[in-house]
């Protein structure tokens, strides 16, 4: 079978939601037996997102291979197989740094190296990497960042034009869109979306599909004027409304209107009937769930809404697993009294708590405060990356008795550095892509609440760090209780860490938060709702 290609692009507006409705089209194609790949590419030139700030960019999601990529490959890996790496990830930094990088080494034989054709070539070459990245691969689908009408857009843009008119028959273009509702004039306005579409063909692509993000259905009357003014068939106007429950359900209503169908007509694929099943199970419990716990997330950037975008969605697999509603509660770590009994006040009525990672001092003795609570009170905690720091430092101050203990991350100078920088790091002088990145194997002890969870000896789990547990401090702490239930493979070096005489107080040194879906929650999420779970029953039963 020819390989396929899918282009989505975006107008109106940005945070339409062009990576989440990308993913759901993956899954219904995976669905009708088709093996997708998927590929984001973000205008901005960064090389990747891995200096940017959480407030600027949100979450970094870190792949099997090391890459630091978009947020929105953590959708792709929710929702669907597709095999992600750094061929699923590609900025314009990236590409300009190649060319760049060719034209010093003398590889344009002397030509004037330009955006046409030197960068529109190296995106074309960046979506065919994508495309033979595995064998076998019938679609890609290909997502560009930003919107159009953005300059930085415009060399994405024009190569997706070329490759459209040299693969005419195998490409399709969707174009996501916002059809805004006006409250003071009591009118949907379609005009957004008809300037939007017609920037689009004055690039010269020409829309097959357009997807209308909207607060409510759209009525027949808007649909066919979206219809004749982009110039577009009526059945290839399909509404986007927002979810009333879980973003779980975006896959299904566009299998209610006919896209997937629409999609493999357009392209001349298989277009098998598809069972929907196991997603409308996770909506159905969404709806019905069987109790509510809450989990208070203790961290720098809770405010921001997609800078712990896959340790929510993953808290959230958990609670479906189990058939519960969670509500999150959000602690501004920074802004914590220090004080044991004030912080106790502050962040009261959780029935558990997750430190996330994180970079930077700001925050810290609150972070610490919040894991001493969890030890003393018995309430389930669950640090990741710098939450297992968080729990470290917290023991050897105050079950240890090292007063000064500190990570030397925030204090070159401490007396007890019982979190110090890993060996590879001493000397590094670049930020960008130098930490420990991607899979690492990690073995489990046996008996460990880990172990239980995965019921495996051996895991891989992605890593993104440049601190580490101190073996100086080792034996010292595991004395008190402190233990050390993962190691790295090959290396002596603290991977998964737990409180002796502690329900459930876990911390790992990885982010597990990346290998978790809704249909296969990971398993440390899966005992730390249940471990919640727990807590708020015999909490409640004692009240009562």
């Amino acid at each position: 079978m020819q390989t396929k290609y899918i282009f989505v692009t975006g107008g109106v507006c940005s945070s339409l939601g062009k990576g989440l409705t990308s993913a759901a089209i993956g899954l219904l194609l995976e669905k009708k037996g088709l093996k997708i790949a998927m590929l984001k590419f973000d205008p901005y030139l960064n090389v990747d997102p891995g200096t940017m700030s959480p407030f600027q960019h949100g979450e970094v999601y870190v792949t099997d291979d090391g890459a630091e990529t978009d947020l929105d490959l953590g959708h792709y890996y929710r929702y669907t197989d597709s095999y992600l790496s750094r061929a699923s990830n590609a900025t314009s930094g990236q590409i300009y740094n190649t060319v760049i990088k060719r034209e010093r080494h003398g590889d344009y034989l002397g030509k004037t190296v330009q955006v046409i054709p030197h960068i529109t070539d190296e995106i074309k070459k960046r979506i065919f990497d994508c495309a033979n990245q595995e064998d076998g691969i019938n679609v890609v689908l290909v997502e560009v960042g930003g919107t159009v009408g953005d300059i930085e857009s415009l060399p994405f843009l024009e190569a997706i034009r070329q490759f459209s008119y040299e693969y005419r028959q195998d490409c399709l273009n969707i174009h996501l869109t916002y059809v805004p509702y006006l409250r003071a004039a009591g009118e949907v306005k379609t005009k957004p979306s008809q300037h939007s579409a017609q920037l689009l063909r004055e690039i010269g692509i020409f829309p097959d599909i357009i997807v209308c993000r909207c607060e409510n259905s759209l009525s027949e009357e808007v649909k066919d004027k979206i219809s004749l003014f982009c110039n577009i068939k009526r059945n290839a106007v399909i509404e986007e409304v927002d979810v009333k429950h879980t973003i779980y359900e975006v896959p299904i209503h566009l299998h209610q209107q006919g896209i997937d169908g629409l999609i493999c007509e357009l392209l001349q694929l298989p277009n098998p009937q598809i069972n929907l099943s196991d997603w409308e199970k996770i909506v159905e419990t969404v709806c019905n769930p069987k109790g509510t716990i809450t989990v208070g997330i203790v961290g720098k950037y809770v405010q921001h809404q997609d800078a712990y975008k896959s340790v929510f969605e993953s808290l959230i697999h958990g609670a479906i697993a189990a058939g519960y509603k969670l509500n999150i509660k959000r602690f501004e770590a920074d802004k914590l009294p220090t004080d044991a009994k004030e912080l106790a006040n502050a962040i009261h009525g959780c029935d558990g708590y997750l430190v996330p990672g994180g970079f930077g001092e700001r925050g810290w003795e609150g972070k610490i405060q919040a894991a001493r609570h969890c030890r003393e009170s018995k309430i389930p905690y669950f640090g990741i990356c710098l939450g297992m720091q968080v729990m470290a430092v917290e023991f050897a101050r105050n079950a240890v008795g090292l007063k000064d203990a500190n990570s030397t991350e925030f204090d070159t100078d401490t007396k007890h550095p019982v979190i110090s920088l890993l060996s590879e790091q001493r000397g590094v002088k670049d930020l960008g892509g130098t930490m420990r990145l991607g899979a690492y194997l990690c073995d489990l002890k046996e008996g460990s609440l880990a172990h239980k969870a995965y019921k495996k000896n051996q895991i891989s789990e992605r890593h993104r760090h440049r601190y580490e547990l101190n073996n100086t401090y080792k034996e010292k702490m595991e004395a008190k209780g402190f233990q050390i239930t993962g190691i790295l493979k090959g290396e002596n070096l603290c991977e998964i860490s737990e409180i002796e005489n502690h329900p459930w107080m876990v911390g790992v040194q990885f982010h597990p938060e990346f290998k978790s879906k809704p249909t296969d929650p990971h398993p440390l999420f899966r005992d730390f709702v249940q471990a919640m779970i727990d807590y708020h029953q015999k909490t409640h039963a004692s009240k009562t």
